[in-house]
């Protein structure tokens, strides 16, 4: 079972993060060593006498780059917004300057984060007591069975809370697919070790909906929940804060006015933040004060490119909850130009299966307009209006009849995005769906879905002529993301159509734009690394080029082996970027489940990667092995044993010579591709 979850969270990550699959001819791509140019697919070419597979990169002025596929770990797709991404000049040293300033703020960025993680490693943490009997009663009361990744995520949390640090973890997980019961977990946990719980949502309807939530679920037990929200009277809340202060509430669940500076806790252990996303810059500034002392775990469905960002860096614990609920649909979505008869008929459809839709119109000057309009499209709908600028108890009621299913469709403004559950309503009709953000539609679109039935999303959007590049690409995203736990993916792709974002800074675009998102997390990860380990990172070279290695055989997946290009792409990047010998062994036992067994030119494939990897610890530069001898190079701060080296020359000078201090010569026969590797295989093992 643990065998199967480990793959499934795996498969979770590569479609995740599977950068190099969605690339088409003429994509930009970036090279670690030359810099961005354009994909133009990939070549079959014969190299003295062995067929390789290369992929080919063009560069400005028509200058063509091959790159063997046994180094596609040095390439990886430009992840910034494609139209304006900058074109290289082969051998030109702007791409190294470009790399170098990256270098310096990946380095700047990770002294300045892990100050902040080791000041939080350095504060005690609450060092939560799990009372097993209890715990287990509570959540044996979840009326739906956890499924493996919710499972997960709460064990994570768990082993977090149990931690003498301070927890800070992200659970990622689309809407409905039960991020807020590993919340209540945790929630139970703080209170029943008789500390206070801080629940942080960002409107009003939210915290209302969490409120009877959490007074469901914890009915059974002594616990006082109060909320904090603009519904309440000024007399309400003032009571309110003086039983927080006094340590009579244990949960408090309520909007920004959390976070004002009068606000006081008697003992707070665990903050909640959910929906992260929808917090800005200083109110994050804020929450960073309290995460050196408290438990703090954040709940969203697509995080924003910041925020993934620092969950890839590996900077944030991050648990992602990517199955579905027994029994749920995807939700099928269109994206069309406004029409009348198609929102006729979107309306027809569901209010004839007795369904309740929502028509989002975000525009509150026009929207009673919009609601006679609708009136008159379908007279038999009953139709109701909702906004922010409506008084408190007037949208508290709507939101009311529209659930206890008094009217039938609801013309609204994004207020509902983040809203209360209505498994009755299965449509969506988004009006002007151009000018929503990624998160915000997929945040939107989950409104429907809720329940078992077939949902529906429309976008409307005016003629494709008049929308912008980074409209057309939204909504194109959103159309293809339609699996259900999307949200990861969709936020992937919202990290290239609006860049990464300083990591701490207010910005968002940042230096990333200059040198694409996956180089840059790569160099912050080495960065990170190196200044855990008391180094000073590499400015010169921030990123590890690793090993050249040439065996003079052919490297392919054969075409007719494995037809699909793209397949066969992410393949290549997924042995090239091995990092152990155990993750190519799993991997060629994957390819030959799936595809049957390897083809001779695939088999040395995965040799080249292993020869890479051993030649790569030992700080070997370049071995190149051909059928008359051949040469290998070494760094100058090799790991291997210079005394066995100048024994082996002295010894079997006709076999061996050296060439200069650093250059091995090999000048006996290795006629085939398997003797060379057999004999490179135990030559490592002699000098190491």
């Amino acid at each position: 079972r643990r065998r199967q979850r480990d793959a499934q969270s795996r498969l979770i990550l590569e479609n995740a993060i599977k950068h190099l699959s969605e690339l088409e001819v003429g994509s930009p791509i970036a090279h670690i060593t030359h810099g961005i140019g354009r994909y133009q697919g990939l070549q079959t070419l014969s190299i003295e006498g062995a067929v390789h597979e290369l992929m080919m990169i063009e560069y400005a002025d028509g200058a063509k780059l091959y790159v063997p596929v046994t180094d596609l770990h040095l390439v990886g797709r430009y992840s910034g917004v494609s139209e304006i991404a900058p074109w290289h000049r082969l051998g030109s040293d702007t791409w190294d300057k470009e790399k170098r300033k990256a270098a310096e703020k990946a380095r700047d960025a990770a002294a300045e984060l892990l100050d902040i993680y080791a000041r939080r490693a350095a504060e005690p943490g609450m060092n939560f007591d799990v009372q097993e009997q209890e715990f287990d009663q509570f959540s044996g009361e979840f009326e739906f069975e956890e499924t493996p990744d919710q499972a997960d995520a709460i064990d994570a949390v768990l082993e977090d809370m149990k931690k003498p640090t301070p927890m800070d973890r992200l659970i990622c997980g689309d809407v409905g697919f039960g991020k807020t019961e590993v919340a209540m977990r945790a929630t139970f946990i703080a209170v029943n070790n008789s500390m206070q719980v801080s629940i942080l949502v960002p409107t009003t309807l939210l915290a209302e909906q969490h409120f009877q939530s959490f007074k469901d679920r914890f009915a059974n037990w002594p616990v006082r929940i109060e909320v904090l929200s603009r519904f309440k009277s000024a007399a309400d809340q003032k009571k309110t804060l003086a039983a927080l202060a006094a340590g009579q509430v244990d949960i408090v669940i309520g909007t920004h006015k959390l976070l004002q500076k009068d606000i006081e806790f008697k003992n707070l252990g665990l903050l909640i933040i959910d929906e992260e996303h929808r917090f800005g810059v200083r109110h994050k500034e804020q929450l960073k004060r309290l995460r050196a002392q408290v438990d703090v775990l954040a709940l969203t469905a697509t995080p924003i490119p910041r925020t993934l960002n620092m969950a890839m860096s590996g900077l944030r614990d991050v648990s992602i909850i990517a199955t579905p609920p027994a029994k749920r649909l995807s939700i099928k979505t269109f994206v069309r130009e406004v029409n009348s008869i198609v929102v006729k008929e979107a309306l027809l459809r569901e209010l004839l299966r007795g369904g309740q839709v929502y028509y989002l119109h975000n525009e509150v000057k026009t929207i009673e307009n919009t609601r006679q309009s609708l009136s008159q499209l379908v007279p038999e709908a009953r139709v109701a209006v909702a906004h922010g600028q409506m008084p408190e108890r007037e949208l508290e009621r709507v939101m009311s009849d529209f659930y206890h299913k008094r009217f039938n469709v609801l013309v609204c403004t994004t207020i509902i995005e983040t809203g209360i559950d209505i498994p009755n309503a299965n449509t969506i009709i988004i009006d002007r769906a151009d000018k929503l953000g990624l998160a915000q539609l997929h945040q939107i679109r989950g409104r429907v879905g809720r329940s078992h039935h077939q949902a529906y999303a429309y976008l409307l959007t005016p003629p494709t002529s008049s929308l912008t590049g980074d409209a057309v690409k939204r909504l194109e995203a959103i159309e293809h993301a339609q699996d259900l736990g999307a949200g990861f993916v969709l936020a992937s792709q919202d990290l290239e159509i609006r860049g990464a974002g300083e990591l701490l800074g207010e910005e968002q675009s940042g230096q990333m734009h200059s040198i694409g998102f996956h180089l840059y997390m790569e160099m912050l990860d080495r960065a990170v690394k190196a200044i855990r380990e008391g180094k000073t990172p590499n400015l010169d070279q921030p990123l590890d080029v690793g090993s050249e290695v040439n065996l003079h055989v052919p490297t392919l997946i054969p075409e007719d082996y494995l037809p699909d290009v793209h397949e066969r792409l992410i393949l290549y990047k997924r042995i090239a970027s091995c990092n152990t010998e155990e993750d190519l062994i799993r991997l060629r036992e994957e390819m030959v489940d799936r595809f049957g067994n390897l083809p001779e030119g695939t088999q040395f494939l995965f040799r080249t990667a292993e020869i890479k990897l051993q030649a790569t610890a030992l700080g070997i530069k370049r071995v190149d092995l051909h059928a008359q001898g051949g040469r290998i190079e070494f760094q100058k701060d090799a790991r291997v044993d210079p005394f066995k080296l100048v024994k082996l020359v002295q010894q079997r000078s006709k076999e061996f010579s050296m060439s200069g201090a650093e250059k091995l010569l090999i000048k006996f026969p290795l006629p085939d591709g398997t003797k060379r590797y057999e004999w490179i295989k135990d030559f490592f093992t002699k000098i190491a």
